[in-house]
């Protein structure tokens, strides 16, 4: 009982502050995202997209799937995170140096003389994150999202005051380049410092290949799911113009700031969560339904939100020279709807150590996404095509990813579609009305933003009252028992 108390606690906590860091640390990288839109050319942006994919490509080599490995490991010593550690960084240094060196054919790839001395400047990056992986580690093992909360917001904050004034005086791509640097410092720094954890000079063949056996499967899903998550910002490179990828890029960040972060910090405080559950299967399913429940509630009728309000949104956000990312961001947040739901359902194979399916998954998604991608080139169904392509890819993939989790914990893609057709068929109803209620307003960009946004929370908690939807009450009482505690 006790157990079960403290376990619920840490639940309400680790939500409290996985979201506080999603509301302010996301909030900030909004807010930096408007100024630094206004300031900045969309060329700018344009030639960070096109280095995205291999920046993150060696951030997930880095990594190597040994933190969800670590998290879920029930005992860990302090050898065992040394050897993790020392891995982490000789690997980070090495692939900076293949990006350094490679620099040249990538600025030749995309036809860019200026990526060359950008990608050799950012590529740091890789090194200095490997340095707060095993810290990061440890808070998510102990469900402590409050220090990783603080932390965020001071490094959001101070790289953000420096990108802006970089960019106010003229520093271009400069200040979106620094900006990244700064904020991974300070983070990996904040992280060491409070943490006060030390490597001790050891490794230990044990160790490592006891957590690479598990960790190399989720490496290899990773780095496949990186790539095709970052593919866009290739193929619009290359194919297509840098002010092409400038609009994509943003409307991009705009979904991302949406879906993927709410996705994070769902997937940041569920898995722990799951992992304790993980001997209890009627538990562990019902937690695990809830969780779907909960998140497509809160998922769903904020992007159907956010598509039904895009024009007035970008408009009064970034101005008119960022119009032509409107219809990227609409069917962007029809894609990122199924995002935490995807997240989640991956989730259980982790929980359960079946990281051999988990893999399987993803090379099945990737080899149906890429047939439609290499389609859609051939059909020359331009950008609007091929971003389309991804958000039916999207809706396939959730339907892949229920299947193992399906059959695991008796929870099958029919017993999820139940769960989640309420709140998606609502949000939709919502949606309409919003939009409507946009073409009949002739005020000024900000008024209708406000009467959109009154129009869609008033009618869809109407709506889940009316269908006695009951994540309404589980979030309410949520809500309530974080406010208790901190009261």
């Amino acid at each position: 009982m006790h157990r079960s108390m403290g376990l619920k606690q840490k639940t309400t906590s680790g939500l409290f502050w996985s979201f506080t860091d999603l509301i302010s640390n996301q909030g900030i990288q909004f807010i930096l995202q408007v100024i630094l839109a206004r300031i900045l050319l969309v060329k700018d942006f344009g030639l960070i997209g096109m280095i995205t994919i291999f920046i993150a490509l060696a951030n997930s080599i880095v990594d190597s799937g040994f933190s969800q490995v670590l998290i879920r490991e029930p005992e860990l010593k302090q050898d065992d995170y040394s050897t993790v550690f020392f891995f982490n960084l000789s690997l980070a240094v090495g692939l900076y140096l293949v990006l350094f060196f490679s620099s040249s054919i990538i600025s030749e790839f995309f036809s860019e003389p200026q990526l060359v001395l950008i990608l050799r400047v950012l590529s740091l990056v890789v090194i200095i994150n490997s340095f707060g992986i095993v810290q990061r580690v440890m808070l998510v093992r102990n469900i402590d999202f409050k220090t990783q909360a603080k932390i965020s917001l001071v490094a959001s904050i101070s790289s953000g005051m420096i990108a802006v004034f970089l960019a106010y005086f003229g520093f271009g791509v400069w200040s979106l380049v620094f900006r990244t640097l700064i904020m991974q410092f300070m983070s990996a720094f904040l992280l060491s410092l409070h943490n006060k954890w030390k490597p001790t000079l050891i490794f230990r063949q044990r160790s490592f290949f006891r957590f690479f056996n598990c960790g190399s499967r989720l490496l290899v899903a990773g780095l496949i799911n990186t790539i095709y998550n970052n593919l866009y910002f290739v193929i619009i490179g290359r194919f297509f113009s840098t002010l092409d990828l400038g609009y994509y890029t943003n409307a991009s960040k705009l979904e991302t700031a949406a879906s993927v972060s709410i996705t994070g910090a769902l997937q940041r405080v569920s898995y722990p969560v799951l992992c304790s559950m993980q001997k209890n299967e009627n538990r562990l399913r019902e937690g695990f339904s809830k969780i779907i429940r909960t998140s497509a509630f809160l998922v769903f009728p904020l992007m159907v939100f956010l598509a039904a309000v895009a024009d007035n949104l970008i408009k009064f956000l970034f101005g008119d020279k960022w119009l032509t990312s409107i219809p990227y961001f609409q069917i962007l947040c029809i894609a990122g709807m199924l995002y935490p739901l995807h997240a989640i359902n991956l989730n259980i194979l982790q929980v359960k150590g079946r990281t051999d399916l988990f893999l399987r998954l993803e090379i099945i998604k990737k080899t149906i996404f890429t047939i439609t991608i290499i389609v859609s080139l051939l059909l020359d169904l331009g950008i609007i095509g091929l971003v389309w392509v991804m958000a039916i890819n999207s809706y396939f993939a959730y339907f892949v990813n229920t299947l193992y989790s399906g059959k695991m914990i008796s929870y099958s893609f029919r017993d999820q579609l139940k769960d989640v057709i309420p709140a998606f068929g609502l949000s939709f109803i919502m949606g309409i009305l919003v939009y409507l209620a946009g073409m009949f307003i002739s005020n000024g960009v900000l008024f209708k933003l406000i009467f959109q946004l009154f129009i869609g929370i008033t009618t869809y908690i109407c709506l889940c009252k009316l269908f006695k939807v009951r994540e309404i009450s589980i979030v309410r009482n949520l809500l309530f028992s974080i406010l208790k505690r901190k009261g």
